[in-house]
């Protein structure tokens, strides 16, 4: 507390209002993970392969390139570990797969592939935590889905359009993947980079997906849900969020 003397009398100023005003939202933000890990999961693909010393067959073989396309490849996924492990979601269901994918992202990184012969530490840990964290991403976006069906808006229904193309994109990535495994690699002897291209398309999927559901973008979101990290005082969607769930 301050007190001033003016002509008039003595004037008191409490010190705290001219700081600034304490940030209304939580001090981590859902909707700032998700458009983290949304940018991430975007670039991984590409900053991998233009740091490699030759085309990757897989964005997993980075990790055996060295340099920039290794630091790439682990220091992304350990970031998508993070954000996932610190991401809670709207129910408990939604609180352990987030966890889990954190745990498979930490195993991808971890436990490299048997890409181009090469040994792995633990055999198929590396392809089951792929598959673990790639089919919790495609149920999220199913929840991202539901979340936006239940507003009905002209931008929530073409969040629901986004969020089931990436779902069945990454499905369709993984299908692809296993079947080219169990047939004895049929498709990727005709298409060399096949691996590549189903992770890169499933990666740029889920990135999608987190970033629409981080609510930045003005064609899928209007004014009144729109969020920005920039902005302390909150959006006018924090409300919206609570009562209706929104992704």
């Amino acid at each position: 507390m301050l007190a001033l003397q003016c002509g008039a009398g003595v004037a008191t100023i409490d010190w705290r209002d001219a700081m600034l005003t304490e940030p209304k939202k939580p001090e981590v933000d859902h909707r700032t993970l998700k458009l983290l890990v949304g940018i991430i999961a975007l670039s991984l693909g590409t900053l991998t392969n233009l740091f490699a010393n030759e085309p990757l067959k897989s964005i997993s073989a980075s990790y055996h390139e060295g340099g920039w396309s290794q630091s790439f490849f682990v220091g992304f996924l350990f970031a998508i570990a993070a954000f996932l492990l610190s991401y809670n979601g709207k129910s408990r269901r939604e609180m352990i797969l987030s966890k889990v994918a954190a745990v498979a992202a930490f195993g991808v990184a971890m436990f490299p592939c048997k890409c181009e012969d090469r040994t792995e530490i633990i055999e198929h840990v590396h392809a089951v935590s792929a598959s673990v964290m790639f089919l919790i991403l495609a149920y999220f976006c199913y929840l991202f889905f539901q979340r936006a069906k239940a507003k009905g808006h002209t931008e929530a229904v073409r969040r629901e359009v986004v969020y089931a193309a990436c779902g069945v994109t990454i499905l369709i990535s993984m299908v692809v993947l296993a079947l080219d495994s169990i047939l004895g690699h049929p498709i990727s002897d005709e298409i060399d980079r096949l691996t590549f291209f189903c992770e890169t398309a499933a990666l740029v999927a889920f990135g999608v997906s987190w970033l629409t559901a981080s609510r930045t973008l003005p064609v899928l979101t209007n004014s009144k849900e729109r969020f920005s990290p920039l902005n302390g005082d909150g959006t006018p969607d924090d409300a919206v969020v609570v009562k209706t769930n929104a992704a």
